[in-house]
């Protein structure tokens, strides 16, 4: 097979809706799951659906890297799907670091390298901060920060810059919260504000670097197509708000009230050293992406919440 792009994660809130895209455009995908069968069902369309988790040092799934156009590497265990302990935060690290490295370590055998890597990464790169007022505004040129989210970030980039000699583009891709009804914090918070039970998590003080999901996609595909995009590449709205702004925001659209806040106490208590970083937040902002011209379909957060609330995305 020759042309192809290969994806891994994508039967995630993001993977799946790119597969649906790449699909829609008449790409041919490989998609590297752990439970092929059930991608089958769940996203039908690709090409291929090939046995890969990050444990998986090699196996059958190296032979598609050589003549692939792409490589889009999306997967990683949930960090905030549980309660934290040190188990959970070891697999969440591993995920990222072992799958990159197995994945790059395929890159560079390959006879015939793919030409764009497109690896994951998070704006945890910068580190979380518990208020909007305690930092400036991160670019792409931020150092990083000295948490352990900022420690998995910068070793899973790590990894991934081990594959910038074998391919034409590298893009680290430094998202930040992708708003959907389909999952993440948005899904989270829309059930207590259903109830009349909406409101801030933590302080309220916190800042949120958000982005819709369509313009997830978007910056994904633009990065797959632009050779122009490279390096590390903040995936966020170019407006971040407050936390107490978000939950106001999204009880206007709700037609909900937004005066329950959650306390930092209960959240820790709900989700273990987790929580610490549920109530804490980063300021970032797109700034690549504003330099090369990107168009954000949802740039203002009360537009993109009414959108994805109307339209259930």
């Amino acid at each position: 097979m020759q042309g192809h792009i290969i994806i891994t994660g994508a039967t995630g809130v993001i993977g799946a809706e790119l597969v649906l895209r790449l699909i829609a455009r008449g790409e041919k995908l490989v998609l590297f799951t752990r439970s092929p069968e059930s991608a089958r069902q769940k996203i039908p369309g690709a090409e291929q659906y090939v046995k890969w988790d990050s444990d998986m040092e090699d196996g059958a799934w190296m032979s598609f890297i050589s003549g692939a156009k792409a490589v889009i590497h999306l997967a990683g265990k949930p960090l905030l799907e549980s309660r934290w302990n040190e188990v959970h935060k070891m697999e969440c690290y591993n995920s990222r670091i072992f799958g990159t490295r197995h994945i790059v370590s395929a890159i560079n055998a390959a006879p015939q390298k793919p030409k764009v890597f497109i690896s994951a990464s998070a704006i945890g790169y910068y580190g979380s901060f518990d208020s909007c007022a305690d930092t400036s505004d991160f670019i792409e040129t931020g150092s990083e920060g000295k948490d352990f989210l900022a420690k998995i970030c910068y070793d899973w980039e790590k990894e991934a810059l081990k594959a910038e000699n074998s391919v034409e583009r590298l893009v680290l891709l430094r998202t930040g919260i992708v708003l959907s009804t389909k999952g993440g914090m948005l899904q989270k918070m829309l059930t207590p504000f259903n109830y009349f039970l909406g409101g801030p998590i933590g302080s309220g003080l916190q800042c949120l670097s958000w982005i819709h999901v369509d313009d997830e996609i978007a910056c994904i595909l633009e990065t797959l197509d632009n050779p122009s995009y490279k390096g590390a590449i903040n995936a966020v709205s170019p407006i971040p708000v407050s936390m107490k702004d978000f939950a106001a925001q999204l009880g206007d659209v709700l037609g909900k009230p937004s005066l329950l806040q959650v306390p930092k106490f209960v959240v820790q208590l709900l989700m273990g050293e987790g929580g610490e970083y549920a109530v804490k937040g980063q300021k970032v902002k797109p700034s690549f992406l504003q330099a090369h011209g990107f168009k954000f379909n949802h740039p203002i957060l009360a537009d993109a919440l009414t959108d994805l609330i109307a339209n259930k995305k």
